[in-house]
């Protein structure tokens, strides 16, 4: 018997339907595939499973009987987990408070610290990690937080698990445990759905495949065994998608850096970190969680204090106070990996996010801005990247992830600037969105920008950089030329971050082009 069913699921809001008699059967001790490009309905259909949505037609089964769930706390107390996309944390609560925040263990009506001390601590042995219970979780990096986010999923008796891109920001190390984790559910007779724009790693955990498309089951409880990936991907955008190859660029290095750090060491604790980038190059840093690597380069933004060393733009030392002074003085522009805080203002329109970095250029003379002196560079990134858009004047905060990630991105094209940091560029973004970005930062590299790409995907790392610099506890360990060979690759980083003395590829480091 199923453990979970839901039968010809609909759901609609404003002027979309989400889900149109969309069917769902997880069988218990088996990993469920969900699938779909963005705005297929995916995560409505997870929140009409956890009791966030109430379904307009259709019915949800637990173990064979119809049920009504009228909140997440009611799909919990059913056994019901979930990890969404979007962390769901307290940033000025500690870890151990965040784990048990659902339901913290009590003894008298108040909350018994010991109990909850344990329950967080089993939740995080689970998952094979170590983390100071008393951090806030404020203070971790993104990855951290994933983690706490699925430890917190974990603290009640699952049956059923649902895993909405858990590895998004995760490195295939960080993946890797988790996985282990939950092929131990599984084999314990938890029913888990997974859900993934990463197929590598589909096809590495899942046992059967549902795909979505415009909120339609288009294969239903398949076994994934059968069903390739280009037959799913066909599925998922309804048409052959061609597949894409990496591509070595030749790129000329002879020349002056357009960016280099020389010997930097932060605040945060990094330690003599150097490399380069030259016009058109594609630079990439990798390493595992902890690495400081987005630390590394906010901190080059001038986001936290540099103690040693240099930053050099075209040759020449620099000193950069702020994010303002990196752009306006030397046009380095940063994108975050954290777009919803960072990256946008959600409640502003597309075209005020996409001109908000040149707004001192377009204001009157007496400093007004005008919606018609927005329009046209606005429009010239939306039609650019393809941004799917209703009307400019939309709020950015109701675009699907992989269009606020490229509203994200036109702001600092709108800038025109010449050095581009991107950090993780298609965290939780579908396969053809991915694909479009991936096309995007080798046609701006191609245009001559010089790119910093940091990426904890790393068939995406070896697909798009020249060159590969391994970082690990604040350092820069090694520079790889890039062959675009996956296989060999891989091999070569890991290697690196793990101080394999035979790593013949890896040069010592250094400042020079």
């Amino acid at each position: 018997m199923a453990v979970l069913e839901a039968r010809a699921v609909s759901k609609s809001f404003p002027g979309v339907k989400a889900l149109d008699a969309a069917d769902l059967v997880l069988e218990p001790g088996t990993i469920h595939a969900l699938l779909g490009e963005n705005g297929a309905g995916k995560s409505t259909l997870i929140k009409i499973i956890t009791g966030v949505y109430t379904p307009d037609e259709g019915t949800l089964l637990i173990d064979g009987n119809g049920v009504s769930l009228s909140s997440p706390h009611d799909a919990s107390r059913r056994g019901i987990a979930v990890v969404y996309q979007e962390r769901n944390l307290v940033p000025e609560f500690s870890v151990e408070e965040n784990i048990t925040l659902n339901d913290p263990p009590r003894r008298m009506g108040v909350i018994d610290r010991a109990a909850r001390r344990a329950q967080a601590t089993r939740a995080l042995g689970i998952l094979g990690i170590t983390l100071d219970l008393d951090t806030q979780v404020k203070l971790l990096s993104p990855a951290q937080m994933q983690l706490v986010e699925i430890a917190k999923a974990l603290v009640i008796e699952t049956k059923v698990l649902l895993l909405d891109e858990p590895t998004a920001s995760l490195t295939s190390t960080e993946s890797e445990r988790l996985f282990s984790v939950v092929r131990r559910l599984r084999d314990q007779g938890t029913a888990v759905l997974f859900v993934s724009h990463k197929l590598e790693e589909v096809y590495e955990l899942c046992d059967t495949v549902t795909v979505l498309r415009d909120g339609k089951v288009v294969l239903s409880g398949g076994a994934l065994a059968s069903v390739s990936q280009s037959e799913i991907v066909n599925l998922m955008v309804g048409r052959q998608f061609a597949a894409r190859e990496a591509r070595l660029r030749t790129i000329e290095r002879s020349g002056t850096p357009a960016f280099q750090l020389r010997d930097v060491s932060t605040e945060l604790g990094h330690v003599a970190a150097s490399f380069a980038v030259h016009p058109g190059e594609i630079v990439g840093l990798y390493g595992l969680v902890g690495a400081g690597r987005s630390e590394l380069l906010r901190s080059v933004i001038g986001l936290h204090k540099l103690t040693a060393g240099q930053v050099l733009v075209k040759g020449l030392p620099v000193h950069i106070r702020s994010v303002r002074s990196a752009l306006r003085d030397h046009r380095i522009g940063y994108v975050t990996e954290n777009r919803k805080e960072e990256g946008l203002f959600l409640d502003f329109t597309v075209r005020r996010n996409v001109a908000v970095t040149i707004w001192h250029e377009l204001a009157s003379r007496y400093g007004l801005l005008s919606p018609s002196a927005e329009d046209p560079v606005t429009r010239t990134y939306v039609d650019r990247l393809d941004i799917r858009v209703s009307d400019i004047a939309q709020l950015a905060g109701t675009l699907s992830g992989g269009n606020q990630q490229k509203v994200s991105v036109s702001k600092w094209l709108a800038a025109n600037t010449g050095i581009l940091i991107v950090d993780e560029p298609t965290v939780g973004v579908d396969v053809r969105t991915k694909a479009a970005f991936h096309d995007l930062i080798q046609e701006l590299a191609d245009g001559g920008l010089s790119i910093v790409l940091i990426s904890s995907d790393l068939p995406e790392m070896v697909s798009l950089a020249d060159r590969i610099f391994v970082m690990r506890a604040y350092r820069v360990l090694a520079e790889l030329d890039n062959t675009k060979q996956y296989d060999t690759m891989s091999v070569r980083v890991m290697a690196a971050i793990h101080g394999a003395t035979a790593v013949t590829a890896a040069t010592a480091v250094t400042a020079a082009g």
